[in-house]
């Protein structure tokens, strides 16, 4: 089985982001991406009403992070400090060496390869700092930019499910991207 050890937090930088992470602070900024239609209408999660419903994620993601369950980390652009997207590891199968990657993007900032950056500094970190052998991403079959980035970013499809998750009242089908340490 794979032994992680999440206690000390990894900033990661790009050529033009820096990927650190998420305080209480960023609570506003992760409010106005989680209760965005646009943002949310890939993610089979409900949208944010609340401010205390960015402040319970946060803790969330805090609580995951201290008992070695998943990192997440804030998306920033290196010359402003305002979060603008986020991406991680929330879904660990240690003893498979797997880990699901998730992200969201504001939508001032889609279409300007910023989470292609994210994403390839992301995937790094997972195969060389954490040890992953297999990284997973899951995304609905009309999420088209996604499966895009995916694909841009060395993902191959592997599986379609039918009908795997219920959301909204609705049965949802879910596309299944890897990508393995040799690829």
């Amino acid at each position: 089985m794979l032994t992680i050890d999440l206690s000390e937090f990894p900033t990661l930088r790009t050529e033009r982001l820096t990927l650190r992470r998420l305080t209480a602070a960023d609570a506003e900024a992760l409010f106005a991406m989680r209760s965005d239609p646009r943002v949310m209408r890939h993610i089979g999660r409900p949208q944010a009403s609340t401010m205390q419903d960015a402040v319970d994620l946060l803790d969330r993601i805090d609580a995951n992070l201290v008992a070695n369950e998943g990192i997440t980390w804030g998306m920033t652009l290196q010359d402003n400090d305002i979060v603008i997207g986020t991406i991680g590891y929330y879904r660990l199968k240690l003893e498979h060496h797997l880990g699901e990657i998730g992200y969201m993007l504001h939508p001032d900032y889609w279409g300007k390869g910023l989470m292609a950056e994210a994403l390839a500094a992301c995937v790094s970190h997972g195969f060389t700092r954490i040890g992953f052998h297999r990284i997973e991403a899951i995304t609905e079959p009309a999420n088209s930019a996604s499966r895009r980035l995916l694909e841009r970013g060395g993902f191959v499809h592997e599986a379609t499910l039918k009908e795997n998750y219920y959301w909204n009242g609705v049965f949802q089908d879910s596309c299944i991207y890897r990508r393995l340490t040799d690829a």
